[in-house]
């Protein structure tokens, strides 16, 4: 093989990969991929399904895009529950961040409303929260190089004294 035949064949290797690792990250940040792990927890402890909202998802890119910055995990303040979640490297996809906050479920006192001392489990509660139907999510890329992801319910859930199903 010549050398810009080699040449030629490294860099369609080059190019195929590129291309198959830019499609596995795109599709754990879809709006159906959020969805999807969303509702594999709320599924598992007998809540119905959580609906994507283009509305919300609007408000999550409005605020992500302001994070870009610093990627500061700052809460926005705004009317709807919210998780937020940063990360370096592109393995903090959408369902990643999704399921940091699943995986605060051992963390969570059903009997009591309460989460173990000292562990977090309110984002956890905000996934599955039964109320909340609608979700819109955005995932960005800081200055940097972290990620930025945030999770966007209507209505809001974590309502002091409710439980969440």
């Amino acid at each position: 093989m010549s050398f810009i035949q080699k040449n030629i064949v490294s860099f369609s290797c080059f190019i195929f990969i590129t291309l198959v690792l830019a499609q596995i990250c795109f599709a754990q940040n879809s709006p159906q991929d959020y969805v999807n792990a969303h509702n594999a927890a709320r599924s598992a402890v007998g809540v119905g399904n959580i609906q994507w909202d283009e509305g919300v998802a609007n408000y999550a890119r409005q605020y992500a895009n302001q994070r870009i910055g610093d990627c500061a995990m700052r809460h926005s303040s705004g009317p709807y529950g919210e998780n937020l979640a940063s990360g370096s490297g592109a393995f903090m996809t959408g369902t990643a961040a999704v399921q940091m906050w699943v995986n605060e479920k051992v963390n969570y006192d059903y009997n009591s409303n309460t989460c173990a001392p000292g562990k977090v489990c309110g984002h956890y509660t905000q996934v599955v929260w039964r109320d909340s139907v609608r979700v819109g999510c955005a995932r960005v890329q800081c200055n940097n190089g972290w990620y930025f992801v945030t999770c966007n319910y209507a209505p809001p859930g974590n309502v002091v004294g409710r439980r969440p199903y």
